[in-house]
């Protein structure tokens, strides 16, 4: 392939990702002007890591971290977004996120595309420490921007504080425990300011 092909591709694949802007989440910004798109999120939790790099459970290398947060919701651009509180986090639903993510990928040249891939993959899989910080931060962002936006989006989704309990709070603590326990306190003051609703 030549080197005028190639960076084509890259600028195909360039534009193609500029649809992530598109892909509107539950979430909604702090200052609850309008909701985030995905394409911020990816940005957001990448610069969450640089910070909170210092705190995570194992040494982790930032640069791979902050590369499994910029490949890790390309997938939604096909697929869309899902939230940890909808049903749809399921094998069906990964499977297409992971074959949306790998038509993005292949806009690449092959050799790319199977590493852009493999990094999905890693940060799905979870097994090593960068893809559990990076899995930790992914769901330490959003549960920030509801403490920080009185619960806008929880409220939509009619969220309880045991559903954030169960469904976030364990993968913060496998990346990164000193989030987590800031976050338990949090969500204790936000469950005294009436922002879930009652459990049951």
């Amino acid at each position: 392939m030549t080197s005028n092909a190639a960076l084509s591709q890259s600028i195909q694949f360039f534009l193609e990702l500029d649809k992530l802007k598109e892909v509107i989440r539950k979430n909604w910004i702090a200052s609850q002007q309008r909701r985030e798109n995905s394409a911020e999120h990816s940005w957001q939790v990448a610069m969450l890591a640089m910070a909170l790099q210092p705190h995570a459970n194992e040494p982790v290398a930032l640069d791979r971290v902050v590369r499994l947060l910029l490949v890790h919701d390309v997938g939604e651009i096909v697929a869309g977004d899902v939230s940890v509180f909808d049903r749809g986090e399921g094998p069906e639903e990964k499977e297409a996120e992971r074959a949306g993510a790998a038509q993005v990928f292949n806009l690449l040249p092959q050799a790319q595309a199977e590493e852009m891939l493999a990094l999905w993959d890693e940060f799905e899989q979870g097994f090593t420490a960068e893809a559990r910080f990076a899995n930790a931060i992914d769901r330490l962002a959003p549960a920030l921007l509801n403490l920080h936006s009185d619960g806008k989006g929880w409220k939509e989704q009619q969220v309880r504080k045991s559903q954030v309990l169960e469904r976030v709070m364990p993968g913060v603590r496998q990346g990164c425990r000193a989030a987590a326990g800031w976050l338990e306190q949090a969500l204790e003051q936000a469950e005294q300011r009436g922002v879930f609703p009652p459990e049951g």
